[in-house]
């Protein structure tokens, strides 16, 4: 069963992935397989997912970066604790990011 996703968790990129941001936008490429969807090849994240990845250095608690992206955004906290905890766990669920 896998790890659930809490605001204590430490997430960070899979070593099996590569992310670079191209002209604004980051793109995930998966460097095995098993990672993700097998119908995808490569990732690309919306705004609110390139701000939830910019804030995972594998050293923080997701609390932080709630924290950190509540200053950026202005935003209020439980609907990002929703987005955080949701795009993590699915990426974790991907094997895209890994709990620490």
């Amino acid at each position: 069963m896998p790890t659930s996703i809490t605001l204590t968790s430490i997430c960070a990129p899979s070593d099996d992935i590569v992310a670079r941001e191209i002209e604004g936008e980051i793109v995930i490429v998966p460097l095995v397989s098993g990672i993700g969807d097998a119908e995808d090849e490569l990732y690309s994240l919306n705004p609110t997912g390139q701000a939830i990845w910019k804030q995972l250095d594998g050293a923080r608690a997701l609390g932080a970066v709630v924290d950190a992206l509540a200053h950026e955004f202005n935003a209020p906290r439980a609907e990002l604790e929703a987005d955080v905890l949701g795009f993590c766990g699915e990426m974790v669920r991907r094997k895209i990011l890994v709990i620490r």
